[in-house]
C-alpha cells in the first residue's frame, strides 16, 4: 500500500445502472473524516477516467482492458429485453435469443453486452445511447436488450421487460489503478468484500490486534500466559483467578503466615 499517496477525499466512479448507496453508507459510518465523492461516468469512459486519475476507484462493467487496472468481480446481472407493454413478448415470462429473430433489435453505441452475433434484425441506424434506444422502443421502432439494472434505470410506464435466457451477461466489478492502491482504496475494498470494522485484514482492525501481539511477546516462549499464573511460580496448582492466585504466591514467597501467629507468644 502507498498510504502517503492518499487524497483528502475518496472519489468513487460508477457507471449507469450501478447503485453504490449501500457501500457509501458504510464508508460514511466507518470513515466520517474522509469525504466520499461520487462521480457518474458513461460505461465506455469509466476505465479511461481511472487511468487519468480522476477517480480513486470505480464500479464498472467487465472486461477491463489491459493489465494496469485491478478488478474485483462483484456480481453478474440478468439480461432482459425491453418492449412496449402491449407487445406480444410481454405475455411471456421468459424467452430465448432465437425468439427475437423477427424483431428489430436496437443496438446502441454504448451497449455494455458483448455479442458474438447480434440477435434479431438490425435497425437502420444505431442509437447513440441506451437512453435514446429506450425512446425508440417506446415509439414502436424495435426492442432493446440490456442488463436488468439499465432497464430499471430507464423505466417508463408504457414499457416492460422480460428475462432473456441465453443472452450474454454483464458483470460488474470494482476497479482501480494497480499502482495507486492507497490505504483508502484498501479501506473501500474491505467494505465491498464485507469485512467488519474489526477484521484483521482491514486497516481499522489493525490497532485492536496490537495489544495481543505485545502480550504474546512478553510471555516466555511466545505463548499466551494461562489464567492465574501472572504472579509467577508461587501460584502453583491454583485454579482461582489471577488476583487470588497472585496473593497466595506473594505470601508464600515471604514465608507465609507462620511468623504472624508466633508473635503473641513473645508478649508477657
Amino acid at each position: 500500500m502507498t498510504g502517503q499517496e492518499a487524497t483528502p477525499s475518496f472519489r468513487l466512479a460508477y457507471v449507469p445502472g450501478v447503485t453504490p448507496t449501500k457501500w457509501v453508507r458504510i464508508w460514511e459510518e466507518r470513515l466520517p473524516g474522509i469525504p466520499l465523492t461520487l462521480v457518474q461516468v458513461p460505461a465506455a469512459e469509466a476505465q479511461d477516467l481511472l487511468r487519468a486519475g480522476d477517480a480513486d476507484a470505480g464500479f464498472l462493467r467487465l472486461p477491463v482492458r489491459g493489465t494496469d487496472l485491478s478488478a474485483i468481480p462483484l456480481y453478474t446481472e440478468t439480461t432482459v429485453v425491453v418492449v412496449p407493454k402491449d407487445h406480444v413478448i410481454a405475455a411471456v415470462d421468459e424467452l430465448s435469443v432465437a425468439e427475437l429473430a423477427d424483431e428489430i433489435v436496437l443496438h446502441p453505441l454504448d451497449d455494455p453486452l458483448v455479442w458474438e452475433r447480434l440477435p434479431g434484425r438490425p435497425a437502420l441506424e444505431r442509437p447513440a445511447t441506451t437512453a435514446d434506444a429506450v425512446e425508440l422502443v417506446a415509439a414502436g421502432i424495435g426492442v432493446l436488450v440490456v442488463p436488468q439494472s439499465l432497464a430499471r434505470l430507464h423505466h417508463r410506464k408504457d414499457l416492460t421487460y422480460r428475462p432473456l435466457a441465453d443472452a450474454p451477461e454483464s458483470r460488474v466489478a470494482l476497479s482501480w489503478p494497480q499502482e495507486k492502491t492507497t490505504d483508502q482504496v484498501e479501506d473501500f475494498i474491505g467494505i465491498v468484500r464485507g469485512r467488519t470494522v474489526n477484521s484483521s485484514r482491514g486497516r481499522a482492525g489493525a490497532p485492536a490486534a496490537q495489544p495481543k501481539a505485545k502480550d504474546a511477546k512478553g510471555a516466555k516462549g511466545g505463548r499466551k500466559p494461562a489464567s492465574g499464573t501472572a504472579a509467577g511460580k508461587g501460584a502453583r496448582g491454583g485454579s482461582g483467578s489471577g488476583r487470588s492466585g497472585g496473593a497466595k504466591g506473594v505470601r508464600g514467597a515471604r514465608g507465609g503466615a507462620a511468623p504472624k501467629r508466633g508473635r503473641p507468644r513473645r508478649r508477657p
